[in-house]
């Protein structure tokens, strides 16, 4: 007789929910309010008004690069992953992706939630051999004479990408720009569309 299959993650985590909701542990309602919280709202908002800041603010850009936990904790986007972060900077000639080859390291503070696809073992490793055909894959194809950087988080660095402002932009203000920064060009699966 053989042993069964284990659950997969995500069955795993919602029969602990299930649990922990019977058991009156926990309310889903908080639950749902939390995990849209960093959804949309702790997470890739943060992260989003960082760029903008950058953007506009010359001087705060040079502290971002720098060093990036302290010029985001200016901020006050402190939290759970938010201490180690190091951030790099796309311009027209270099490009920057993220991965965590290793796990899922991941500035929640500044990001939100994980998107599954980042914590997917496919991606983990074929981003590092073959950048360029993942981010293709993914909807960005980038020019042959563009350099490609793979950045690998961990526990002691978590990057985050500065990603280029994209032209036409120059009249928008800080608040303006916010919206047009995604989650997935902070990491640098994507690019900035102008509006």
């Amino acid at each position: 007789m053989s042993a069964p299959e284990p659950l997969s993650p995500a069955l795993r985590a919602e029969a602990l929910e299930q649990l922990l909701v019977e058991r009156g542990l926990v309310d889903p309602a908080g639950l749902d309010r939390l995990i849209a919280a960093y959804e949309s709202d702790i997470g890739p908002l943060n992260g989003a008004k960082v760029v903008a800041r950058a953007w506009t603010d010359p001087d705060y850009k040079r502290r971002l690069l720098a060093d990036g936990a302290a010029a985001i904790a200016e901020m006050e986007f402190e939290g759970p992953r938010a201490e180690h972060i190091v951030v790099a900077e796309n311009t027209a000639s270099v490009h920057n992706v993220v991965v965590c080859t290793l796990c899922s390291c991941y500035p929640w503070s500044v990001l939100g939630l994980p998107p599954s696809w980042y914590k997917d073992p496919a991606y983990r490793a074929r981003v590092v051999r073959e950048p360029r055909a993942v981010l293709a894959e993914m909807g960005l194809r980038l020019d042959e004479d563009v350099r490609i950087v793979v950045r690998d988080s961990s526990s002691e660095v978590r990057w985050l990408v500065l990603p280029e402002r994209p032209a036409g932009t120059e009249h928008l203000s800080e608040p303006e720009l916010v919206p047009l920064v995604t989650r997935d060009s902070m990491v640098g699966v994507a690019k900035v569309s102008a509006p």
